[in-house]
């Protein structure tokens, strides 16, 4: 069984990519947790640079790009992670909120697309193709109370990676997109989704949340970073060199139940 310290699934992506040989780009809005994970790379022998990145600001990713090129002269692979959660009935829905995750979760995505496509496509900056792997979620695949909005962000997701892997492929420019659909998975965002279904009243207690939730899965645990982080490293490299627009779904089982 598989047990990890329960850091975000970026985190473990950007970990897993360096002990396999890539060179990362971290970004991130969280500079002194951004700066932590890049440095433990560097102390285990990785290459790793931060960059401070708010994936809702184009200017962040112009310059998240940038320092790609700068670092290592190439960009060969972008994973969309950024990503935030709220657990809220549909009819309780506050607009701002509503507008704040869709900007983060959507708006940020699909920002990044078009970035990493300049500098991927024939003629730019790095010039030769690549991998792009969107983070999605199972919550794209089936529904969950009180997660209307996210599973609606998540859901876009979907269908952006799909749309530009036929784009990307119409134009020959030798970028693959896929999709990664994770289920719950122990991290920061991941924990503190329990005690969201208790405060909404689906389950009396954190205890009964949790046992509740691990018993829908056939394999009889929650997911760890590793999980996913081991998929996106398929999805990167040349053993994934045929698959593009198909959705991985990366949840112990949870979705076929």
């Amino acid at each position: 069984m598989r047990t990890e310290q329960p850091w975000g699934i970026g985190a473990g992506i950007a970990e897993r990519f360096a002990d396999i040989g890539a060179s990362v780009v971290l970004t991130d809005v969280n500079k002194s947790k951004g700066q932590e994970v890049a440095a433990r790379i560097r102390a285990k022998g990785g290459k790793a640079v931060f960059q401070a990145h708010d994936v809702a600001n184009e200017s962040h990713w112009e310059a998240a790009v940038a320092a790609a090129i700068g670092s290592y002269g190439q960009l060969d692979v972008l994973v969309n992670n950024a990503a935030i959660e709220q657990t809220v009935w549909l009819a309780d829905v506050d607009f701002a909120d509503m507008q704040k995750l869709l900007t983060i979760n959507v708006s940020g995505a699909i920002l990044g697309h078009k970035h990493a496509i300049r500098v991927m496509r024939p003629g730019g900056a790095s010039g030769r193709g690549g991998s792009i792997i969107n983070i999605s979620s199972v919550a794209a695949l089936i529904g969950a109370p009180g997660l209307g909005v996210y599973s609606a962000s998540k859901g876009a997701i979907r269908l952006l990676s799909k749309a530009a892997a036929v784009e990307r492929g119409a134009l020959k420019y030798g970028i693959r997109v896929n999709a990664l659909h994770p289920a719950f998975v122990q991290t920061e965002m991941g924990e503190k989704l329990p005690g969201d279904f208790v405060s909404l009243g689906v389950f009396p207690d954190i205890d009964a949340a949790r046992k509740a939730h691990t018993a829908l899965y056939p394999q009889g645990r929650t997911g760890v970073p590793r999980d996913i982080a081991d998929a996106a490293v398929f999805l990167a490299s040349d053993m994934s060199s045929w698959v593009t627009g198909t959705e991985l779904v990366v949840d112990g089982g949870l979705s076929i139940c």
